[in-house]
């Protein structure tokens, strides 16, 4: 991953929870179902979240899995030492600070998740890392990716900015608040709904869908 995204997001650790409801206009819908397709059958599921950042989707995903085992990596320190102050010392949460990208698989996952993360990566890394997380899955295991998908075309691409810009301006955020996220957004490099479909399938995904989507913001599911 770029460097300069881990610079980015260690500069906003602090803030960005709070934050991040005014610069996701389908905040509640866009986690609320992402959390909800996060299935597993074990009474303490092991859940891997990838870019878990201050652990936000996690703790949608702790509120149906009260028992389950979570680790949550990220490359910025920062953001996991938020999401430390988010669990505290609960003995079911592990933070792990490393390139996700090459995670260990001694273990199989129930579920894996991530949000708003994976579109960092170039697509070849993308591909890479899907059949990566279909390996270290349980079979039946699920794999939940809340993320930014590209438009169909240049056309969409710059109609969704125009909105999203619009509803982040309604938001009451601070003036520089909405500065630095559309200057992270610059580092962003989105891939189509129907290339992470494909990607997803080629990984040897057996069910996979785009179970949401808001402008640019999507939620995939896939599962082995």
């Amino acid at each position: 991953m770029n460097p300069y995204v881990k610079q980015q997001f260690d500069q906003v650790a602090k803030e960005y929870d709070q934050q991040r409801r005014g610069l996701i206009p389908c905040f509640d819908d866009f986690y609320g179902i992402a959390a909800s397709w996060v299935h597993a059958t074990a009474q303490e599921p092991r859940i891997l979240d990838l870019g878990a950042g201050t652990g936000l989707f996690s703790a949608f995903v702790q509120q149906k899995y009260p028992q389950g085992q979570f680790t949550l990596m990220d490359l910025s320190e920062a953001m996991l030492d938020q999401a430390g102050i988010r669990f505290g010392d609960h003995p079911n949460v592990k933070r792990i600070v490393a390139d996700y990208t090459a995670f260990p698989t001694t273990e199989p996952y129930d579920a894996i998740i991530s949000s708003l993360s994976i579109h960092h990566l170039t697509h070849e890394a993308k591909q890479a890392l899907f059949r990566h997380i279909f390996a270290a899955l349980k079979d039946g295991g699920v794999f939940v990716n809340a993320d930014q998908a590209a438009g169909p075309s240049a056309f969409f691409d710059e109609k969704y900015r125009q909105l999203w810009l619009q509803e982040i301006g309604r938001s009451g955020l601070p003036q520089a608040a909405i500065d630095a996220s559309i200057e992270r957004r610059k580092l962003d490099i989105n891939a189509t709904v129907s290339d992470q479909l494909a990607w997803l399938r080629e990984a040897d995904f057996s069910e996979v869908d785009c179970v949401y989507k808001h402008y640019d913001f999507a939620v995939f599911v896939a599962i082995k």
